[in-house]
This record gives structure tokens, C-alpha cells and sequence, in this order.
């Protein structure tokens, strides 16, 4: 835990936070001791991380318009940029995951690392508050928004949405439909619906990447 708060360049007042959001929950599910997993930190982290990275943007992007805005925060927050941060803090060597998770390489498996680095922002923010929060989180962040390659992002949520809403009265909700697979191979199924008639479906090892699918494929009936 030392090495790991060194990377991080914070100490823990108290470590079971951080204890926690390295806790699978293939681990959890194993221990005889009651542990903690990590998913209601990730889903504190998801949150804290999106109002980090839109105040960032909004202050320090004053010409770029709200789409633009939207797909940037959308790229820099997609499990593909949790995970490759998350590797870049070599987070995955202080997972605590199931003996058969880690046997299946759950410890560089994309959506554990993603969730993980969010368990790690909440982690840091329960212990410390918003501060220490946002000075880790833009260590990874303000060199991405540095880099012009952002914009070749395809996010297919925020481009469907923006179609939709230029007809205020359509309703647009991702459903979670199929869910399959021990811990560490997880699948999911979730279909994108408008004003309840099933307009795309998609699958992916997260419910972020399925929902993705699901919207690119509404696209590519819808033409687009």
C-alpha cells in the first residue's frame, strides 16, 4: 500500500478507502471476511471524475461549443482512457481479485482497470476531499486535452444523442437487457430505445462499451 500512495502522491488518512477500491468483486465474493468490492466507490469515482474533468474543460476551452465540450469529456472519461491511465500507474499489480480472475489476466482486463482507476478517484476523494481529487485526476487528464488526437474520438452516444434532441419530444434510454459470464469474463446486452420502440442493440465486457454498440449500431440504421 506504501508504493501504491507514493504513486498516487497522496497519503491515506484512513487506507481501508483505498483497501476497498482495489477489491474486486471476484475477491469479495471469495473472502470469508466480509470485504468490501470496489463498486460503490466506482460509481462515487464516475461521477466525481465527470464534474473534474467538465469544470477543467469548461474553464480552459472558452471557444469550444457544447457538443464539442460534450465529446471531449465523453473521450477523456471512456473506459479505453480509465484503463490506459490506469496502466499507466501500473494500478493493475494491486488488485486484489479472485484466484481465478487473476489466472484469466483480470488484472489487465480493460473494464476492471477502468473501474478500478474511478474506485481510486472516490477513494482519494472520501479520504481527502475534492482537492487531492482533482490534482490527481489531472495529471492524466490535462496532458490528453493537450493532445489534439482527442477529436478522432468516435463517440456514438453523444452523436445519437445530439440527433435525437433536435426533436425535444423523443425519449432515448439505454436498457440493460442481458447480463452472462462468470465475474471475470463478464457480457453484456443493452438495447437503445426511442420512446420505447428498440432502435439498436449492442454487447460489450461493460455496460459503457455495450451501450456504445448499441448506439453505433441506431446510427448505422438510422444511415449515419
Amino acid at each position: 500500500m506504501e508504493e501504491l500512495q507514493q504513486k498516487l502522491n497522496y497519503n491515506f488518512k484512513n487506507i481501508g478507502y483505498l483497501k476497498t477500491a482495489l477489491t474486486h468483486s471476484s475477491y469479495a465474493n471469495e473472502s470469508k471476511d466480509s470485504e468490501k468490492c470496489n463498486e460503490r466507490l466506482e460509481f462515487l469515482g464516475d461521477a466525481v471524475l465527470s464534474i473534474i474533468v467538465s469544470d477543467y474543460i469548461f474553464r480552459n476551452c472558452p471557444k469550444m461549443p457544447e457538443g464539442e465540450l460534450t465529446k471531449l469529456r465523453a473521450y477523456l472519461v471512456c473506459e479505453k482512457s480509465l484503463c490506459k491511465f490506469a496502466k499507466e500507474l501500473g494500478l493493475g499489480k494491486y488488485l486484489r481479485l479472485s484466484r481465478g480472475e487473476m489466472h484469466c489476466g483480470g488484472n489487465e482486463r480493460s473494464s476492471i482497470l477502468a473501474d478500478a482507476f474511478e474506485a481510486v478517484i472516490a477513494s482519494i476523494y472520501m479520504d481527502g476531499g475534492i482537492v487531492p481529487a482533482t490534482e490527481f485526476v489531472m495529471r492524466y487528464i490535462k496532458p490528453e486535452i493537450d493532445n489534439p488526437k482527442h477529436m478522432d474520438f468516435k463517440d456514438y452516444k453523444t452523436t445519437l444523442q445530439e440527433i435525437i434532441q433536435q426533436n425535444p419530444e423523443e425519449h432515448l434510454e439505454y436498457v440493460l437487457v442481458g447480463e452472462s459470464g462468470p465475474d471475470h469474463k463478464k457480457h453484456f446486452v443493452v438495447e437503445v430505445h426511442l420512446n420505447s420502440n428498440v432502435i439498436g442493440k449492442g454487447g460489450g465486457r461493460s455496460k459503457k462499451e455495450a451501450e456504445q454498440q448499441a448506439a453505433r449500431e441506431a446510427l448505422e440504421l438510422m444511415g449515419y
